[in-house]
């Protein structure tokens, strides 16, 4: 069992340019460790990092070497310093090469990497599979191999359609290095630490149990994500679907109201994906801003939808149906109401009124003639839509990604038709004025562009049914939004946001 205060150390290894700083900054979830570039030589110097449980626990240090450029030179010198006659054991040889002038002056570079090697329980071998099979490159296991420490070759870029881990294998295997790791530092799959740590567990025995100790903690890391990443969406969801703005007939009033809508659910969002980003520690710059296609403000009231009716006491009773006989006339009188909202107020008006406090500014408003905005279903699918593409994206996203991910990725599905949209637009052929949103648009997927876009699952096309059931009723409590004109905490609120991020968990 590894010990707290004696951690696995792990040093960073390969050719120079094969991805090795990138392996540390996705396995350590950071961006800023080392310099990532796409030319040789940039790691200069051992560099080392920590790999911490969950609750600050060391178990692994990683090393970052510098590359490996003149492994041929080396074994010839080698030849020099410890004749094949002498039968020197391979860490003797590097010894002498370590302690030889050399080691300060032509091999300096190649000596660090061995220097380390030495100090470390194994070294994992970094490989770009898009590169060819080389002699330089058995030359470097060659010279890694008499270090005496177990070696583990991660096969890095596997995921790009120029990578061959095919050729890569076999070479490997007639080395003698059988067990190999998959593990793309750009678009790791979703177990590839699990599998590098499954991996290091057989070669080292003594360290097995630390290993899936860190293993299982990685796990509950990801899993306490994704519970975080789905709550701050279905907290985005209700802020959006409770926002109602009070808005009077006049067209420059309506148009301001607008542009204020737009801006606060865009606003909202932008906070989520920022909320997001900082989840799974990554940058602004990861993702940036593209403004939500928002066409589809409410122009109907839901005020008076039978849910919000039963929520506020209201009675469906005899009079219920006599007071929807009022409907239409009511209708006209506003000159704003459509005429299922109409029917429903005079349903109202005939029947069992209770809690009507609760809503009194709002009534009188409505009688008045105003009406009030609010984001449409189609917008608010959308909205949750782009979210849960977003936390699909960071999942399949490693720390040493250089693009910034396709906003076209995340905004090319179009938010679905809500059945009550459909039945609208066949009731305003018949004359009712009843409002609906107007669609967002359609996109075609755009060819991925790199690894980490290829690695995004199909992205979901619909909420899940119960999360539009509870936007229903969220509907109905313009207090729950925090973008609203008078937020107010409400425990059937935060109930509702724990169960609805339940819901999106399992769609993800």
């Amino acid at each position: 069992m590894t010990d707290a205060s004696n951690p696995i150390d792990l040093a960073v290894v390969g050719h120079t340019n094969t991805g090795k700083t990138s392996l540390l900054r996705t396995l350590l979830r950071d961006e800023s460790f080392g310099e990532v570039a796409d030319r040789p030589g940039t790691t200069r110097h051992v560099e080392s990092a920590q790999l911490l449980t969950e609750t600050g626990q060391a178990i692994l240090v990683l090393r970052d070497t510098p590359g490996l450029e003149d492994a041929m030179g080396v074994l010839d010198y080698l030849d020099q310093l410890s004749p094949p006659q002498e039968r020197h054991d391979g860490p003797e040889r590097i010894r002498r090469l370590l302690d030889s002038p050399e080691a300060a002056g032509r091999f300096e570079q190649e000596c660090r990497v061995l220097a380390t090697v030495l100090e470390t329980d194994a070294a994992l071998y970094v490989i770009d599979t898009r590169d060819p099979v080389l002699p330089k490159h058995r030359d470097e296991l060659m010279l890694l191999a008499a270090c005496g420490r177990p070696i583990l070759p991660v096969l890095n870029f596997t995921r790009t359609a120029l990578s061959d881990t095919t050729a890569w294998r076999d070479a490997l295997a007639r080395l003698g290095l059988h067990a190999t790791v998959d593990f793309d530092t750009v678009a790791p799959a979703l177990d590839g630490e699990g599998q590098l740590l499954d991996r290091l567990a057989l070669m080292l025995d003594q360290h097995a149990a630390a290993l899936q100790t860190l293993r299982a903690d990685l796990d509950q890391q990801r899993l306490r994500r994704l519970q975080d990443a789905t709550r701050l969406i279905a907290e985005l969801l209700v802020d959006a679907a409770a926002l109602r703005l009070p808005c009077s007939q006049d067209p420059t009033d309506m148009a301001a109201i607008t542009l204020g809508l737009r801006k606060r659910t865009r606003d909202r969002e932008q906070d989520c994906v920022h909320a997001l980003l900082k989840r799974y520690r990554f940058s602004k710059a990861t993702f940036p801003h593209h403004p939500l296609p928002l066409e589809g403000e409410r122009w109907g009231m839901d005020l008076f939808n039978p849910q919000a009716l039963r929520t506020f006491g209201i009675q469906i009773g005899k009079g219920m149906a006599t007071g929807a006989m009022a409907g239409a006339t009511i209708d006209v009188l506003t000159g704003g109401l459509s005429l299922g909202a109409a029917a429903l107020l005079g349903a109202a008006i005939g029947g069992a009124w209770q809690g009507a406090s609760q809503w009194g500014k709002r009534l009188v408003g409505r009688l008045a003639g105003n009406t009030e905005m609010t984001v449409d279903d189609p917008v608010l699918h959308l909205l949750g839509l782009r979210q849960l593409a977003l936390v699909r994206a960071l999942e399949c996203r490693g720390h040493a990604a250089m693009r910034p991910i396709d906003g076209d990725l995340l905004a090319r599905q179009a938010p679905p038709e809500p059945a009550a949209a459909a039945e609208a637009a066949a009731d305003a052929g018949a004359g009712a004025g009843a409002g609906t949103g107007a669609g967002t648009g359609t996109g075609v997927p755009a060819a991925p562009e790199d690894a980490a876009a290829a690695a995004v699952p199909e992205p979901l096309r619909r909420l899940p049914p119960d999360v539009q059931r509870m936007l229903d009723e969220v509907r109905g409590h313009p207090e729950w939004s925090s973008i609203g004109e008078e937020p107010a905490p409400d425990a059937r609120r935060e109930a509702l946001v724990g169960a609805m991020a339940q819901a999106l968990f399992a769609a993800l």
